[in-house]
């Protein structure tokens, strides 16, 4: 209730966006770190195989899915570049990052949105607590916050959001 009482109106934007996004070619990369990564591979699921006959399949990566991917660039580059180079690779100007993070604050995350941004995609982050580094970093588009410091009620929030935000492009797909 929190969140949609706070965040309401900044869920139906972000909705709206990556619903013209997805309509120009877009396609969505999400990528979180630990249960984020769940909530990662679940929003690309969603997309690609929709529970509803009616909603469109839409184009989508987890850039968590590929550990082989994960722990070369983890080992050769370091931790903080496992998405930023997915993106690199795969990221095209008008596609669609989505990055979640309980805290906001995670290094990783916040550098893949950083090279998504220099390579034009829309940049959508979801983060718990106050928004962390992600709700005031230039490079996020739209930050949808969870106010909590509940892990917890942040995850099951975020899951909550994310089904919002699946709704809320279907119905404009």
């Amino acid at each position: 209730r929190t969140v949609l009482k706070e965040s309401g109106q900044q869920i139906i934007a972000t909705g709206k966006a990556m619903a013209e996004a997805f309509k120009r070619g877009a396609t969505l990369l999400a990528f979180g770190n630990g249960g984020s990564t769940t909530d990662a591979q679940d929003i690309v699921t969603e997309l690609l195989n929709p529970h509803d006959p009616a909603w469109p399949a839409l184009p989508a990566i987890a850039l968590t899915n590929d550990i082989a991917v994960i722990t070369a660039v983890g080992n050769d580059v370091g931790f903080n570049n496992i998405f930023t180079r997915q993106v690199i690779a795969f990221g095209r100007p008008g596609d669609i990052a989505l990055g979640i993070s309980t805290s906001g604050n995670s290094a990783n995350i916040l550098a893949t949105f950083e090279q998504a941004k220099k390579q034009g995609l829309l940049t959508v982050a979801m983060a718990g607590y106050d928004g962390g580094k992600a709700a005031g970093s230039p490079n996020v588009d739209y930050c949808l916050v969870t106010p909590s410091d509940h892990i917890p009620r942040i995850q099951e929030a975020q899951a909550t959001t994310y089904h919002a935000l699946l709704e809320i492009i279907a119905a404009l797909m």
